[in-house]
């Protein structure tokens, strides 16, 4: 574990967080660029998503909280302005999804998933510099959540809804993904930002809103069959129930846990404990002899998606770690560490920094998606790191 950490910290430092702080920042109107491209191409037109700010805030928030280091809590206070200054809809409330590269609102519709993370990132900001400014405008965004994107009748969070919080006819995420009410995604990554925001501040209005969602993960998502969490859903929950997708899986299974351990009950931990065992077995189908984990399986057509993409892996990498720290999992580590030699063996780019996007089944390098952008953020693999980095054995 000790030569894990220091390959953790080093990776963290030298690659990831260089790479965003040296070529990312937006010297010319603030904040980061929006995209640059799997060549390492830097295009400053580029339109800003509310996603990759709240992650690039949560990433150097963190790092700055782990490793006491003055540029990271620079970069973090960039983006913290940057976000309140520009994302925040001081108007209706919630963020925008999307700016120009000036700054400027582009989409202003209200996507849950998109607040969810710049509630993340705002918490992490006040959880490692006890900023009230940053803690303050986080629970604005929780009661903006709740106040709007809250399903009283069937519970959980309906996607989006347009600025002004009215229905909204297409609720996608991406063009990739079904047009449903209701999805894991999203539930999963408001569980997350909740739980770091009840680090800060632990009401119990917030309290109750975890354990709501946790009811949904355990009753509605969790599919007590495949031992799968199923992903797109209506606003009844009535779904196909059609995609394995073994990211998620195993990214959930120590999220969840986080929850249990941050909450501090033991009858949360009793209950959570066989699901969180049972999903992690459902996502070791995706596991490679290699070492690595693909991404979906379709269950309906058969189809199996066999790339190899660097949030999975990271996923991965915690997730195993996290069974062999807290179910005394012996061979969960072993995995992890294989699939952290895979990752840095053909997903880290040790010449330009940072990692490429995928890889697919034959080991060539996917070079048509972004090196940073709207969805490809110093997130999933910079958390990994700080995970290893944070976790005392």
């Amino acid at each position: 574990m000790e030569t894990l950490k220091k390959e953790m910290k080093q990776c963290l430092e030298n690659n990831i967080l260089r790479y965003w702080i040296d070529k990312v920042t937006d010297n010319e109107h603030g904040g980061y660029y929006g995209r640059v491209d799997g060549h390492d191409q830097v295009h400053p037109e580029a339109e800003k998503g509310a996603i990759l700010n709240g992650r690039i805030l949560w990433a150097f928030s963190a790092a700055y909280r782990v490793l006491k280091k003055q540029e990271y809590l620079d970069a973090a206070t960039r983006a913290k302005d940057y976000i309140l200054d520009h994302f925040i809809d001081k108007e209706y409330g919630g963020v925008y999804w999307s700016l120009d590269c000036e700054g400027k609102p582009l989409d202003t519709k209200k996507q849950t998933y998109a607040i969810g993370f710049v509630i993340y990132g705002l918490s992490e900001y006040a959880r490692a510099t006890g900023d009230k400014q940053a803690l303050d405008a986080a629970i604005k965004l929780y009661h903006d959540i709740e106040a709007h994107a809250y399903d009283a009748v069937n519970g959980g969070y309906v996607e989006a809804l347009t600025r002004e919080w009215n229905p909204i006819a297409d609720m996608r995420l991406s063009d990739k993904d079904e047009n449903g009410a209701k999805t894991m995604n999203t539930h999963l990554h408001v569980i997350e930002p909740y739980t770091n925001l009840y680090r800060v501040w632990p009401s119990k209005e917030l309290r109750e809103s975890i354990h709501r969602l946790l009811d949904v993960f355990t009753d509605k998502l969790y599919n007590k069959e495949t031992h799968h969490l199923d992903l797109f859903f209506d606003n009844e929950w009535h779904g196909r129930r059609n995609i394995e997708s073994y990211g998620h899986d195993i990214e959930a299974t120590w999220l969840l846990w986080e929850t249990a351990l941050v909450l501090g009950e033991d009858d949360v931990k009793t209950k959570l404990e066989p699901i969180v065992v049972d999903l992690a077995k459902a996502a070791d189908e995706g596991l490679q002899p290699d070492g690595s984990m693909i991404y979906e399986h379709w269950k309906d057509t058969g189809k199996t998606d066999r790339q190899r993409q660097w949030w999975v892996l990271c996923e991965n990498v915690i997730g195993h770690v996290n069974l062999y720290q807290y179910f005394n999992d012996k061979d969960a580590l072993t995995v992890a560490k294989d699939c952290w030699a895979y990752i840095d063996k053909h997903l880290v780019d040790h010449v330009n920094g940072e990692w490429h996007w995928a890889v697919d089944d034959n080991g060539k390098i996917n070079l048509e998606d972004d090196k940073a952008g709207f969805w490809k953020c110093p997130y999933h693999n910079s958390r990994m790191c700080l995970e290893i980095i944070e976790r005392q054995f």
